[in-house]
């Protein structure tokens, strides 16, 4: 189950942010898409996920569920953790009705198991730590047994450790699911653990491409202001993202 994207452009308000741009995952791959704010990174998970549509290019996916984890958990607050995690199995059309109300608290609770969250089907949102928002709405991605799971800077606001306890699951998730994975991040930990590939965007453009061992050699004047957070460098910082 590969993803490929052949010459993606996408333009708001007469800017492109997406100029003609080309990458590949293959199977059972993490991708980090990594750049600074507006580059166009979230763009393309929206894209994948159909919720933006491309001016032009050719995205082939083979068949399979594209799960999405976006960046501030997106739960339901008026949904308890059991209707959240289960609203796609309850109200996506190919699984409405497909399983009793039985077979759905063992899905969840297999899913909340996955996540190390056991036993917190009742708690709404409010209720929950920003770190275990974030696990319930990967036990809600998987829930559905994707092919394809889009993480939205899936460690944003999250303290060191919370953040690592995260990555440990982007990583279980992988092994356990063999799912092909793209990460959008800027977060230097997240990239070189959870990273088989990198690739990182500025001005609409792809200008590195390589592993996290390549990116950490800064030996490129792009990879160097990146990995060293410098406002000195090829790349300017946008005003506002995308």
């Amino acid at each position: 189950m590969s993803i490929k994207v052949q010459n993606l452009t996408k333009e708001f308000d007469g800017r492109r942010v997406l100029d003609n741009i080309s990458f590949s995952v293959e199977q059972g791959e993490v991708l980090s898409i990594v750049g600074f704010s507006g580059s166009g990174k979230s763009t393309i998970l929206k894209i994948l996920c159909g919720l933006l549509t491309p001016d032009s290019g050719i995205i082939d996916i083979e068949d399979g569920d594209v799960a999405m984890v976006f960046q501030y958990s997106a739960l339901f607050d008026s949904l308890n953790v059991f209707d959240n995690i289960s609203f796609a199995l309850q109200e996506r059309k190919e699984f409405r009705n497909k399983y009793t109300k039985e077979q759905l608290k063992e899905i969840v609770a297999k899913s909340l198991e996955t996540v190390g969250l056991e036993g917190i089907e009742d708690k709404y949102p409010h209720e929950l730590s920003g770190g275990m928002q974030k696990r319930v709405s990967l036990a809600r991605a998987i829930v559905t047994k994707p092919q394809y799971i889009l993480y939205d800077e899936p460690t944003a606001g999250l303290d060191p450790v919370a953040s690592t306890v995260i990555e440990d699951y982007i990583l279980h998730l992988r092994d356990e699911t063999k799912a092909t994975s793209i990460v959008v991040t800027h977060q230097m930990s997240t990239i070189t653990r959870c990273s088989d590939r990198v690739i990182m965007l500025y001005d609409g453009h792809i200008v590195f491409r390589g592993t996290p061992k390549d990116l950490l050699k800064q030996d490129n004047p792009y990879t160097k202001q990146f990995v060293s957070a410098s406002i000195e460098g090829p790349m300017k910082i946008a005003a506002s993202g995308f």
